[in-house]
């Protein structure tokens, strides 16, 4: 019998790839293969280490700071990128107007980074909030935007934990679960979180298109319960591929082959969370719609942490960023969503295929400071003359318009540096976010 100590005499070097060595070389043996044969096999089994680059890949920093504390921010977001393009799976990079860091560790891709890969999907690179996204549901009768907000606040629930399973997936997104080791026991999820929305910076928003005058409908919100399980099987994958192919790549930078049979499958369970998150998005403008009596005219929808592919066969993720070419997917109409703060319009971009921006644009205002941090420096109060309600009846004062970058000087850098033309906009009457449910929370309260 051929063992790990056979393996080490012949120059093998040790590590996770053993084990699959040692089972084919003894199946061999037990075939009547030679120790040449065996020995030959196993050469082409040894994985070869890929290295971190020395230099990074070059990347577009698509943003300016105008402020002390803006360059700060700017400043961090490049050490990150820098750290990042050093990845040997990644081969071009751009960073959007609204860029924060996303994390302490060096190398995270920052809110707003968009990397293209070669033939890696790197769950990391979307987050576990897989597919957040913007949908936009216009209604045909003139309508009271009060009640728009109050028939949505009615429908819905936001915040942790799921509701009464009497709304269903669509029998599409289902079908995909058992068969897919990622989906596969997740059904509850994908049941009991339908027609709900998240928490953070998840919101529903009314207001009315400058165009027409028409009432509009903006809900954002990503794939909830469903994309968190997804995303960890996602990781445990992608951590044992990159321990073996490539080691010194930290953790948060690991990839899953996409050619492989796990990256094939990983494609697949990220287009079935896509599904979910758009048909979740549209449960609730009809269920709104429904308490209404109102009409759905128009309709359209875009995701920003989420991986795309384009005809060069690289895999481009947006973490935090908004695909802007025409035919990004196959329910493109050309209409791109870029909310900015709950007092401020949501913008509607045409596309513009940017090459220095690999096709993206901003996913909305951005951060120049952290939660915690803002709230430590800052006081911030409730907009005037905007209808904000918070589920849970608690504000959270993180969310507020004054956490984030000034939305006049974002929408500025998107035309500055071409990524966008905005062709409409929803002017805000009101919106609801979860709010801070965590502060009374079950935990929190003594017995």
């Amino acid at each position: 019998m051929i063992d790990g100590d056979t393996l080490i005499t012949w120059g093998f070097k040790p590590g996770r790839w053993f084990k699959q060595a040692l089972d084919t070389a003894n199946m061999m043996r037990a075939g009547g293969a030679d120790d040449d044969a065996i020995f030959a096999a196993l050469q082409t089994l040894q994985p070869v280490e890929t290295l971190m680059r020395t230099n990074g890949v070059p990347f577009a920093m698509l943003i300016e700071a105008e402020s002390e504390l803006e360059r700060a921010n700017v400043a961090a977001v490049t050490q990150h990128m820098d750290a990042l393009m050093r990845v040997p799976t990644i081969v071009a990079g751009a960073v959007m107007p609204d860029a924060c860091p996303s994390g302490t560790a060096l190398g995270t891709i920052p809110v707003g980074g968009v990397v293209a890969c070669e033939d890696a999907i790197h769950p990391g690179f979307h987050s576990s909030d897989i597919c957040c996204s913007v949908a936009v549901t216009v209604f045909g009768r003139k309508d009271d935007p009060k009640r728009v907000l109050d028939a949505v606040h009615d429908v819905t629930h936001f915040g942790p934990g799921g509701r009464d399973r009497l709304h269903q997936p669509p029998d599409e997104v289902m079908a995909a679960f058992d068969a897919n080791p990622f989906l596969k026991g997740l059904e509850r999820f994908a049941i009991g979180h339908f027609a709900t929305q998240g928490d953070g910076n998840h919101f529903a928003y009314v207001g009315h298109l400058r165009s027409t005058g028409q009432v509009a409908l903006v809900t954002h919100h990503g794939s909830r319960g469903l994309g968190a399980q997804i995303y960890k099987r996602g990781m445990a994958v992608a951590k044992r591929h990159t321990a073996i192919h490539a080691p010194k790549v930290p953790d948060h930078s690991a990839w899953i082959k996409a050619s492989s049979d796990d990256g094939r499958a990983y494609w697949e369970a990220l287009q079935a969370a896509r599904l979910w998150t758009k048909s979740n998005h549209h449960a609730i403008h009809d269920l709104a719609a429904a308490r209404l009596g109102n009409k759905v005219v128009d309709r359209f929808w875009n995701e920003h942490n989420f991986v795309f592919r384009k005809s060069d066969g690289l895999y481009y993720h947006g973490k935090g960023a908004t695909p802007n070419w025409s035919g990004f997917s196959a329910d493109d109409d050309g209409r791109t969503i870029v909310p900015l703060n709950m007092a401020e319009p949501v913008l509607i971009l045409g596309h513009r295929d940017n090459k220095d921006a690999l096709g993206f644009a901003p996913h909305g205002a951005g951060r120049n400071l952290g939660r915690k941090a803002f709230l430590r420096e800052n006081r911030p109060e409730l907009p005037v003359g905007i209808d904000a309600r918070f589920y849970c009846g608690k504000a959270d004062l993180s969310e507020l318009p004054q956490a984030y970058k000034n939305a006049a000087s974002v929408r500025s850098q998107i035309a500055r540096f071409g990524l966008g033309d905005v062709i409409d906009e929803v002017i805000p009457y009101g919106s609801i976010m979860a709010g801070d449910w965590e502060a009374d929370a079950p935990w929190r309260k003594g017995r």
